[in-house]
C-alpha cells in the first residue's frame, strides 16, 4: 500500500470561534508538520450564513444548512482521491435534526473516515441515536480523547474495542517556566492570579467562582479572578451579552469589583499561552458532568498549571491520583477553600505543577499527530489483521497455526441434502431449493477445511456435498443438473455451461485434496466422464472452471494423456478469446464485465505452471492486472465489477450492485499470481480484497458477521444487502480459506517461482 499523501479533515476551523475550530486548526497544523510530504486540507463547516476570512489551509466549505454542499464535498473528496477523510464530530455544527446532514456526505464518499467524536452522550434522544449510529457505522475507527468515552461507547453504543482509539487531546509543547514574566508583561505583577479562559456561556459556572471570590481574598487579598473569552457566537446571537453582563452584575454586588477582569476576546494561540502561563491557578467550574473533552484543561495541565475542577468526565480522568484538585458541581465554598489553600501553600502549588507537566508530555500535539497518522494506516487497511485475529480465524501477520473458522451460518444454511441457495436475512429460504453451482462451491470448501483440527468437520461436510454432485450428475445428457426444489425434485436435465465446469472444478480439488482415498477415486472417475461434454462449450467461465479442475484431476491422474491433451485445448481457447478482443485499453476475453472475472486469468496462471508454459502464465498476469485496475476504487480499497454492468460492451465496471464471488475469485487469483511471478504487492492485494469484507468498501459496511461467519449478499448503492444466502456465505470462507494459506506460508513456506522456472 502506498504511504499516506492526501488528508482531508472535516470540521470548523479558525477564524470561525469556538473549541471545535480551535482542535480542527491544531490538528491540521500538527500532521502537517509531522510530514513534509503530507497535503492536509480542512473542508470547513460554516454556520447560519455565515462567512469566514478562511487560510489556504481550507480548501473547501460547506453550509451547515445546505445539503447540497454536504454533497458537493463529497464529491470533491473523492474527486481528489484523498487517502483518509477526519471528522471532527460534534452535533452542534452539522445541519438536519441531531447533524443529519453529514451523514448525506459520509455515505458518499469512496475512502475510509475516521471520526474524532468530541461528545458521547450517555443517554442520546432516538435521533442522536440513530445518527450517531450511522456514523460509527460508516467510520473505520472511532477516536475519543478520553477513556471515559471508550466506556461510553462499548456500554452504549455497542462498539466493538477494535474500532476505537483514545488519543489525549492535544497540546502545545511549551516549556515548563514560572509565571512572573509573564505577569509582568501582562501587568499582573505581585497578583496571585487564578484563571479561566474559553468561550463564555451559562454551562461554565463562572458565576459559581465569582462566588468563591470572597472567601478566597480572606486568605489571599492579592487574589485576582481572570475571565478570558469572548461570548459564545450563538449566545450572543440568540441573546446578545445578557449572560457577561449579569456576571460584571455579581461582582458588583458581591464588592469584588476590583479582583475579577473580565477580557472579552478570543486571542490566538501565542497570546493564549502566555495568559496561561502567567496563572497561578486555572479553574473550570463546569456545571455539567457530560463533558468529555475540555481543551481548556488539556491546555492549562500541559503548560504545568495546579487545576481545580468541578467532576466532569474529562477532569475526573485527567486531575485522578492528584494531578489536580476536583470540587463538586455548584459548590462556591469547596472551590473557594481549595483555590485559597493552593495560593497560600506554595510547595503543594509548586508539586502539583511539576507532576501535571511530567504526565502531559505524551499529550504534545506532535505526539499526538503521529497517533493519528497511525490510526489513519490502519483505517487504511481496514484494521483486518485484527478482526481475523479477534474472530477464530489466523493472525496473518503472527500466527502460524490457522484456528478453527467460524461456520455456524454455513451449517444452518444446510440440511441432509445440501447448501440451500437463498436466505432471507439469516433464515434459509426452502422455496428456493439448491443447485449444484452452489453445493460445487460447498464442496471446495470442505476440501479447504481438510486440516488438523478440521478434519472431523471436513469428513462430515465433503460427504454430503460429494452426495448432492453424484446425484446431479445425468447419465442420460452427460451433463449435471444445477436446480433442485426443496422436494429433492430436479427442476431440469441438464445446467449450464458454467455449473457443469464449476462441478468439475470441484471434483477436481476432491480427487486431490480429500481426506477419504474411496472419496478422492469416486471424484477422479466421475470427473473423468464428465470432462467430455465441455468440448462442446462456448462460455469462457466454463473453460475456465473445468482448467481449475484440470489442475487438481491432473496431479492425481498423470498418465491421463488425453485430459492434459485437452488441458492445453482449454487454455489455447482461453487465450484465442484473449487475442481476438484485447486492446491496450482493454486486456480481456470478452467484450464485457460480468461475474467470477478473475476465474481466468487463475486457470491461465495454473495451467501455465502446471504445464511450463510462460505464454499461459504471461496472459495470466496480465489481464489480471487489468482487471484490478478495473476493481480498484480512487482511494484504493477493492470495489469488485457491479452486477448492474453485466453485459455492456467496453464500458467502464458499474460500482453497484457488489457481490462477494467477485471478492472471493479475485483473492484466489492474486494468491495464484503471487506463486507465479514472487512479486509481494499481489500478496498485499489480496489482502486488500479480503478487507472489503470487513468494511473496507464503498459504504464502509462490513458484510460479515465474524461471531457467525455469516455474509450478506452484497452491496447495493444506498446500504447492504440483509439477506446471507450459500453463495455469499460459500464465498467469504473461500476467501477467508485462502487467507489462512497465506497465513502458512507467510510463516516459513515459500512458494516456488513459477515464472523463473520456465524462463519468463
Amino acid at each position: 500500500m502506498t504511504p499516506l499523501r492526501r488528508i482531508a479533515i472535516i470540521g470548523n476551523s479558525l477564524p470561525r470561534r469556538c473549541g471545535i475550530a480551535t482542535f480542527t486548526t491544531d490538528l491540521h497544523r500538527a500532521i502537517s508538520n509531522s510530514r513534509p510530504d503530507l497535503e492536509v486540507s480542512i473542508v470547513a463547516m460554516n454556520d447560519r450564513g455565515q462567512a469566514y476570512d478562511y487560510p489556504g489551509s481550507v480548501a473547501l466549505q460547506i453550509r451547515d444548512d445546505t445539503i447540497e454542499d454536504y454533497v458537493r464535498a463529497a464529491a470533491f473528496l473523492n474527486a481528489g482521491r484523498f487517502d483518509v477523510v477526519c471528522l471532527q464530530h460534534e452535533f452542534g455544527i452539522f445541519g438536519g435534526e441531531a447533524g443529519a446532514h453529514i451523514l448525506e456526505l459520509l455515505s458518499r464518499l469512496s475512502m475510509p473516515v475516521v471520526t474524532t467524536l468530541h461528545t458521547v452522550l450517555a443517554k442520546p434522544t432516538a435521533a442522536q441515536r440513530a445518527v450517531m449510529e450511522r456514523i460509527v457505522e460508516a467510520s473505520s475507527k472511532v477516536i475519543v480523547m478520553a477513556n471515559k468515552g471508550h466506556e461510553m461507547l462499548r456500554s452504549v453504543y455497542r462498539l466493538s474495542n477494535d474500532k476505537i482509539e483514545v488519543i489525549a487531546h492535544g497540546i502545545p509543547d511549551f516549556p515548563l517556566v514560572e509565571p512572573d514574566a509573564a505577569k509582568a508583561k501582562l501587568g499582573f505583577s505581585d497578583r496571585s492570579v487564578i484563571l479561566t479562559f474559553g468561550l463564555l456561556s451559562p454551562s461554565k459556572g463562572i458565576e459559581v467562582m465569582i462566588d468563591a471570590m470572597p472567601a478566597i481574598l480572606q486568605r489571599r487579598a492579592d487574589a485576582v479572578y481572570v475571565v478570558l473569552g469572548a461570548t459564545h457566537p450563538n449566545l450572543v446571537r440568540d441573546q446578545g451579552e445578557a449572560y457577561r453582563e449579569s456576571l460584571v452584575t455579581r461582582v458588583r454586588e458581591l464588592g469584588v469589583e476590583d479582583h475579577v477582569i473580565f477580557l472579552d476576546q478570543f486571542v490566538d494561540q501565542a497570546t493564549l499561552l502566555e495568559f496561561i502561563s502567567m496563572c497561578d491557578v486555572y479553574v473550570t467550574p463546569y456545571l455539567n458532568e457530560a463533558q468529555m473533552t475540555s481543551g481548556t484543561l488539556a491546555y492549562s495541565f500541559g503548560l504545568g498549571k495546579p487545576v481545580v475542577s468541578t467532576p466532569y468526565w474529562h477532569a475526573l480522568e485527567l486531575l485522578d491520583d492528584g494531578r489536580g484538585v476536583i470540587v463538586p458541581f455548584g459548590n462556591a465554598a469547596a472551590i473557594g477553600r481549595e483555590i485559597a489553600q493552593l495560593l497560600t501553600d506554595a510547595p503543594r502549588r509548586q508539586a502539583m505543577r511539576v507532576r501535571a507537566y511530567a504526565t502531559s508530555r505524551s499529550m504534545t500535539w506532535e505526539r499526538a499527530a503521529e497517533r493519528y497518522l497511525t490510526t489513519f494506516e490502519k483505517a487504511r487497511q481496514g484494521d483486518w489483521l485484527k478482526v481475523i485475529a479477534r474472530t477464530g480465524p489466523v493472525a496473518i501477520a503472527h500466527s502460524p497455526a490457522a484456528s478453527d473458522m467460524q461456520l455456524s451460518h454455513f451449517l444452518s444454511m444446510c440440511d441432509d441434502t445440501g447448501l440451500f441457495q437463498h436466505a432471507v436475512h439469516s433464515v434459509p429460504d426452502r422455496a428456493h431449493g439448491y443447485c449444484v453451482d452452489d453445493n460445487a462451491r460447498a464442496l471446495l470448501l470442505a476440501c479447504a477445511l481438510n486440516n488438523p483440527g478440521e478434519k472431523r468437520l471436513s469428513e462430515v461436510l465433503t460427504a454430503r456435498f460429494a452426495a448432492f454432485v453424484q446425484h446431479a450428475w445425468n447419465p442420460d445428457t452427460r451433463r449435471f443438473r444445477n436446480f433442485m426444489g426443496f422436494n429433492r425434485t430436479w427442476l431440469e436435465d441438464t445446467g449450464s455451461e458454467d455449473s457443469h465446469g464449476r462441478t468439475l472444478w470441484a471434483l477436481g480439488e476432491c480427487a486431490r485434496r480429500d481426506a477419504s482415498p474411496s472419496r478422492r477415486r469416486w471424484a477422479t472417475a466421475l470427473f473423468a466422464e464428465a470432462l467430455p461434454a465441455v468440448e462442446t462449450f462456448s462460455s469462457p467461465r466454463a473453460l475456465a472452471f473445468t482448467l481449475l479442475g484440470l489442475d487438481g484431476y491432473c496431479a492425481v491422474a498423470a498418465d491421463d494423456a488425453r485430459a492434459r491433451d485437452f488441458r492445453r485445448t482449454l487454455a489455447d481457447s482461453l487465450m484465442s478469446s484473449l487475442a481476438a478482443v484485447e486492446t491496450p485499453e482493454w486486456s480481456w476475453f470478452e467484450e464485457g464485465l460480468a461475474y467470477d472475472n478473475a476465474r481466468m486469468p487463475q486457470a491461465l496462471m495454473l495451467t501455465g505452471m502446471a504445464t511450463q508454459t510462460p505464454a499461459y502464465l504471461a496472459a495470466g498476469l496480465r489481464s489480471l492486472r487489468w482487471l484490478m485496475t478495473q476493481q480498484t476504487a480512487p482511494s484504493g480499497h477493492f470495489r469488485p465489477i457491479g452486477s448492474a454492468g453485466f453485459g455492456e460492451l467496453r464500458q467502464p465496471p458499474r460500482a453497484f450492485d457488489q457481490q462477494p464471488v467477485e471478492a472471493a475469485a479475485t483473492i484466489a487469483a492474486c494468491l495464484t499470481a503471487w506463486r507465479a511471478d514472487g512479486d509481494a504487492e499481489w500478496k498485499a492485494i489480496a489482502t486488500n480484497v479480503f478487507a472489503w469484507f470487513l468494511g473496507r468498501n464503498d459504504l464502509a459496511i462490513a458484510l460479515v458477521d465474524p461471531e457467525t461467519g455469516s455474509c450478506r449478499d452484497g452491496l447495493h448503492p444506498d446500504r447492504a444487502n440483509e439477506n446471507r444466502g450459500g453463495e455469499s456465505v460459500v464465498s467469504y470462507l473461500l476467501g477467508l480459506a485462502d487467507i489462512r494459506q497465506l497465513a502458512r506460508v507467510d510463516v516459513g513456506v515459500t512458494p516456488p517461482m513459477a515464472l523463473r522456472a520456465v524462463g519468463v
